[in-house]
This record gives structure tokens, sequence and C-alpha cells, in this order.
């Protein structure tokens, strides 16, 4: 991609939406473990997955190419707000009193307002190339949700969101977005599903939690021949599809810090905004180009990498996902029903993690407290008000920079912005954590 510095505002950087999604895992000297079959547990083949998701993606998650061709209609979709902008974060320096260059790369410009929609367009349109009528999933704080369904109107396919309990209650206009572009959406644990009522069943005033949610779209899928099930993280492909935030990304930075980034921040709940983002500066590191520190910050109330175990486990609570090599709480592991609801996972993406276990990304646990407050600070001075997800990578940098004298670069992944998240911000405000 060709870069270009705005002449009318020289902290913004201009590059081409990129052609090719970018696979790290071909760049390995380690290969990823690979998944499991919950039954046999030997490793999954294409006719495991088939039943949940269109060849296009079962050929992805499995892929050994280091670059893959984005399909033109898949591209045509991304223009509508890609290349997202590179931001110099000058008054958030200011405000830290550090002399570190901190850049936010900035999801919040997609059509939902997250990065969620990278792969969800890419998921709708290899279920459409099958003929696919219906798509499940599951949602957190409901960018993943919100995405899936705009996607879904993009390329004609019904889609069903399970919402964990805790942000169908708390976060009602992503609700409201899920059912404007035609998003069907229930809460989860719901009695819709076998897997569902049995959580119910154990503890009628469960909040939920992703890997609940998951068990229900999954058990749907499975159960009917025209439904697939759409994941919002985790999984190869999906790491795959978000690669475009870093390609762009590094480009971007390279025009202005030839250097490229000493540390990336990211925030981290199913890993793939993260990979999404480092794993293209992490092919710098491979070639020599630049040598960052990656960061995932992740929730102390949902500390995966920092707390947890590297071995296989579900990706969901009921156990019908594939075996999966990550970090983990556990499958049964229900996390406190924290604002940020896209990071109350109880695993990490296998790729993420295989990078934690090869020493080429560390994790970091952020305190709610400590992130909303780093939010509010980074609205404040540069007026974007970023999702509560983006407030524990805000928060990460800010410790790492704050009263510094060192030049570094810094680049923060900005998942996305917060203003269908200001009841959270209200509790912050009013001192309700």
């Amino acid at each position: 991609m060709t870069s270009n510095v705005d002449a009318s505002n020289p902290d913004l950087v201009t590059v081409g939406v990129p052609t090719h999604w970018y696979n790290l895992a071909a760049e390995l000297d380690e290969p990823i473990p690979p998944h499991l079959h919950p039954g046999t547990k030997e490793p999954v083949g294409p006719d495991d997955l088939a039943a949940l998701f269109p060849a296009g993606l079962i050929a992805q998650e499995v892929s050994t190419e280091a670059y893959i061709e984005i399909p033109e209609p898949v591209r045509e979709i991304y223009k509508m707000w890609r290349p997202s902008p590179l931001l110099r974060a000058r008054k958030f320096e200011e405000a830290l009193n550090t002399k570190a260059r901190i850049y936010v790369k900035y999801e919040g410009v997609s059509p939902v307002g997250s990065h969620k929609t990278n792969s969800a367009v890419a998921q709708a349109y290899y279920n459409s190339v099958d003929g696919v009528k219906k798509l499940t999933t599951e949602t957190g704080a409901g960018q993943w949700g919100s995405a899936l369904s705009f996607a879904g109107a993009q390329f004609g396919i019904d889609v069903e969101v399970w919402q964990v309990r805790a942000s169908y209650d708390s976060k009602p206009y992503r609700g409201h977005l899920i059912r404007t572009y035609g998003g069907t959406l229930h809460p989860s644990p719901s009695d819709l599903t076998e897997a569902g009522r049995a959580m119910l069943e154990k503890d009628p005033n469960t909040t939920g939690s992703l890997g609940m949610a998951v068990s229900e779209a999954v058990e749907v899928a499975a159960k009917n021949d025209d439904t697939r099930y759409a994941l919002g993280s985790v999984l190869n492909h999906v790491v795959l599809h978000q690669s475009v935030i870093g390609q762009e990304a590094v480009d971007q930075l390279y025009a202005v810090e030839p250097g490229g980034a000493d540390v990336v921040f990211g925030c981290a709940g199913g890993g793939s905004n993260l990979a999404g983002l480092s794993f293209p500066f992490l092919r710098e590191k491979l070639h020599g180009r630049s040598n960052p520190r990656i960061v995932a910050a992740e929730p102390s109330a949902c500390p995966s990498i920092t707390q947890g175990e590297y071995r296989y486990d579900h990706g969901d609570v009921a156990g019908l996902t594939p075996l999966l090599k990550m970090h983990t709480l556990g499958m049964d592991f229900v996390p406190d029903p924290i604002h940020a609801g896209g990071l109350r996972y109880h695993g990490m993406a296998p790729a993420l993690s295989h990078t934690v276990e090869l020493g080429l990304v560390e994790g970091t646990a952020i305190d709610q407290h400590d992130a909303f407050s780093a939010g509010v600070q980074f609205a404040r001075a540069q007026g974007i008000v970023p999702a509560p997800e983006s407030t524990h990578a805000i928060a990460a940098c800010a410790a790492h920079v704050a009263n510094s004298d060192k030049e570094e670069v810094v680049v923060i992944g900005l998942s996305g912005h917060g203003q269908l998240d200001l009841p959270a911000y209200a509790d912050f405000l009013n001192g309700g954590f």
C-alpha cells in the first residue's frame, strides 16, 4: 500500500484499502496447535466444521498462505469506511506529560462504530456464496451482533443474535441497532435452546457470559441445514480478517515515523482486535524492519492471559465447539458483569495465545476503574469517547508513558467508540463502580 500525509492535517496519514488479508501463522517457525475434535481428540478436518462454517472460511481457518486475497465484493464494502485513520494524539500526550509520540488507530469510523465489521462483512460474504440463508451468533457488548446484522443486510442473510444478559440489560441501544439492521435479538441464556435452559436451571439469575451465548448460537446452527454460525473473535479466520487494521497502521506509521513503533497497545477479550492490529507489526519484527513490544490489555475481572492456563479447552460453556489450545480461565468461568462486555470471555484466540507463548506478546491486567479513568482523560483531551473495551488499552498506555522523558513511538488500538456505552460512563462519573 502507498501512503500519503494530508497536507491540511499533518497528523492524518492516508493509505489504500488492503487487497489481501495477512496470515501471521504462515511465518511462524512453530505452528499454531491444531483445533481438536471434542469427541475423538484428533485434529478437526473440513468435514467436522462444515455444519457451522462455509467452505471459504474453513479453508482460511487452516490456511498456511501468508496473504489471502480479499474478494472484491468485500473490499467494496470496506471502502465505505476504510482505510480507518491513524491519529496523532497530541492533546493526550500533553495530558500525560510525556515525550512519547502516541498514535491511535481508530476503528470507530465503521458503520457500527467498531472493528467488528471487518470480519462480519467477510463472513457474510462467504456464507452468501454457499447459499446460506441465516446466521446465528453471540455478542457481548453488542458490537459484533450489530456488525453481523449490518453485514447480513448487505448480503441478504437473516441474522439471529444471542446477547450476554448483563449487556442486554445494560446496553439497550446496541440492541436497537441490531434490530435496525434487521437482526433478531435474544438475551442469553434463554429458554429457546437446550443449552440455555440447562444454564438457567443451574442458575436462574445468571448474568450470562460469551461462552454461554456461543453455546446457544452453535446449537441452533447445528440443528438447521440452512443456517450457519458466525463467530466474532477467537478463531483464525476472524483474526485473519482483522489484519486490515494492522496492515494500514504499519504503512500509516512508517509515513511519519520511519523507525516504526516501539510499543503497540490493544485490548484483548477474544483476541481478534489485538491480533488484527499487532500481527502486521509482528511481521515487521520477524523481518527485522522494526522491533515493537506488543501489549495485550485485558480486564482484571477476566484475565485469561495473565492468570489463565495455556491448554486445550472448549470455546463455549456447553462443550459444543472444538477444543482450542489457548489461554483459558476454564469454560465454566463466569466473569463479573463489567461494563466492557466485549472482554468477558474465558479464553483467548489460539493464534494470539501462541504468540504469547513464543514471547512475541505480553499481557497486562487493567482494573475497570483505571480503564474508565483513562478513557475519560482521553475523551477530554482528544474528543473521542472510547469504547469501554478500548479504555483498557488506553490505560495500559497511560501507565507506561505518563511523565516519561523517553521519546518512543507508541500505537494504541482504539477498537471503537463509546457513544452507545454512555450509561457505563455515567456509572463511572457518578461513582457507581
